[in-house]
């Protein structure tokens, strides 16, 4: 990991940290209905006739927090590749932790409440969350293994993958299946994208965005979509890197010729011509991921964990206080 990536989850975790106190002080102060009320407030999308509304917590938590998963699931496909999980032993390892996370805790919480209405909230202690773990960890910076943050990665997203099948196979009042059958036609057709060679990431990140819609109208978790991207989106450039040198060379080699004296870039068509052609295969060398992966890290860090936290830490301390006996 470079310093600069270091830097931002270092800082990211400081922000994550003061939005969560920050949220937890407004919903506590006498502006605590007014924050309620905000994240109640219904925020909607609509083109044409067609629209889309949620609660704006709802947007934060099933909107924002897809680009949330997007993310975590590149970094970890890419340590599946080429990283820390790599070997098949070392990536059984989070995956049977994670299974362990979810059964233990819901087994826990039965042994609690074997009956009555408290019943049906045994789903409820499986998830992980993932966003508040990892700021957490990005805190103590490098005195935290890489390898750790990667397995607590790793199990986070198994299972809040495994969170949301209960969500939908327990939780869910109706499943659309037609609404699945369209998600899975859009995942097969990034799968063609990329079969083709599609490095572009724009095609991709169109589609997931009907993928959102389509799991989100058959009841299942919407941020599914940012994973379902992320393990599709392909992981390999079009050039590696002696195509890239060899032509690179030729282009700035064709970059020198075409240079005039007293002549800069504006004045010159076949400069920025080939200009502009060095830079796609700059672009070209560097995988869709990478790519993908490097440009989510700054909003994501310092727009979306923090937005979560401001939705999610305000916890009046009321509801924990004890009543008097009457």
């Amino acid at each position: 990991m470079t310093d600069t990536a270091d830097n931002t989850g270092l800082y990211g975790g400081v922000v994550l940290g003061l939005s969560a106190i920050a949220a937890l002080v407004v919903a506590n102060s006498p502006l605590g209905p007014d924050y309620a009320a905000l994240l109640r407030t219904t925020g909607e999308v609509r083109i044409g006739s067609i629209g889309l509304a949620k609660t704006i917590d709802h947007w934060i938590n099933d909107g924002l927090m897809t680009l949330f998963f997007l993310l975590v699931g590149l970094e970890l496909k890419r340590e599946f590749l080429v990283g820390e999980l790599s070997d098949f032993r070392k990536a059984l390892m989070p995956a049977i932790a994670a299974v362990g996370g979810m059964v233990v805790p819901a087994l826990c919480y039965l042994s609690l409440n074997p009956s009555g209405d408290g019943l049906a909230g045994w789903g409820i202690p499986m998830a992980t969350d993932i966003a508040f773990a990892v700021g957490t960890i990005a805190l103590l910076g490098n005195r935290v293994p890489r390898s750790l943050l990667i397995f607590l990665v790793a199990l986070a997203i198994v299972d809040d993958l495994g969170a949301i099948l209960v969500i939908a196979l327990f939780y869910t009042q109706q499943l659309q299946f037609d609404g699945l059958l369209w998600a899975g036609a859009v995942a097969a057709a990034m799968v063609v994208l990329n079969f083709f060679g599609v490095r572009r990431n724009l095609p991709y990140l169109l589609l997931t965005v009907v993928l959102w819609l389509a799991l989100h109208y058959a009841g299942v978790h919407a941020t599914l979509a940012g994973v379902i991207c992320a393990f599709i989106i392909p992981a390999r450039p079009k050039y590696d890197p002696e195509a890239f040198s060899s032509q690179a060379r030729r282009l700035l080699a064709k970059f020198d010729r075409a240079c005039e004296p007293g002549l800069s870039l504006y004045d010159n068509s076949n400069m920025r011509a080939y200009l502009h052609a060095l830079e796609r295969v700059a672009r070209l060398v560097r995988a869709p991921l990478q790519r993908l992966e490097h440009s989510l890290h700054i909003p994501v860090t310092y727009l979306v964990i923090p937005l979560f936290a401001l939705a999610n830490a305000g916890i009046p301390l009321s509801v924990f206080s004890v009543g008097e006996d009457g």
